[in-house]
């Protein structure tokens, strides 16, 4: 006897990939609290902060490999990971712009793009979809470098070149979120004319 759909969407919901996907999302307000806590001081939370950041990112790649290998794939896999992201990543940027680290226009321009993208996929994309080009992953891996090293105070260990780097890296990751951005409302606007 088959089971009933519902029943069975809830138990595909129930699988590893999407665990560590709301695990990423619980993961980002404690990140922000041990970031804040001491108002960025780069002593043991700051580390601990940057530590946990890296890893929480670093499972991005984890739950989509687990979930395209073994065929675990869900409708609600595909909600919650853009939001786990954006949710991390915007909340360090925010976190670094309170603390002065980072100029509110970056963390401005960079939740515009993040924030519209995803609520067109959510709301508007429901007759077409418009797949994540290789420029939106190459922006995902730049924002994930830079923010890294941004949280990372690792001036402490390495010289004060390494904030240079950082500048250097957090602009080619503005620079491709803004490109992404604009390629992905020229794809979706191609795909929205196909009959």
């Amino acid at each position: 006897m088959a089971l009933p759909s519902a029943a069975h969407s809830r138990s595909a919901n129930l699988n590893v990939p999407n665990a560590i996907t709301v695990v990423r999302i619980l993961l980002a307000p404690v990140f922000i609290w041990m970031l804040l806590t001491d108002d960025g001081a780069d002593g043991t939370l700051r580390w601990a902060a940057a530590g946990l950041f890296i890893l929480a990112i670093a499972t991005d790649g984890i739950d989509g490999a687990i979930a395209r290998k073994h065929g675990l794939v869900t409708e609600l896999g595909k909600l919650l990971d853009p939001i786990a992201d954006k949710i991390l990543t915007g909340g360090a940027l925010v976190a670094l712009s309170i603390l002065g680290e980072l100029p509110w226009w970056v963390t401005i321009a960079v939740l515009v793009r993040e924030i519209g993208i995803t609520v067109h996929r959510m709301i508007v994309a429901t007759d077409h979809v418009v797949a994540a080009a290789w420029m939106g992953k190459l922006k995902t891996l730049a924002q994930a470098i830079a923010i890294s090293i941004a949280l990372t105070p690792l001036y402490l260990v390495v010289g004060d070149w390494i904030f240079w780097v950082n500048g250097v890296l957090m602009t080619l990751a503005v620079l491709l979120t803004i490109a992404s951005g604009l390629d992905y409302v020229l794809t979706a606007l191609k795909a929205s004319r196909r009959p």
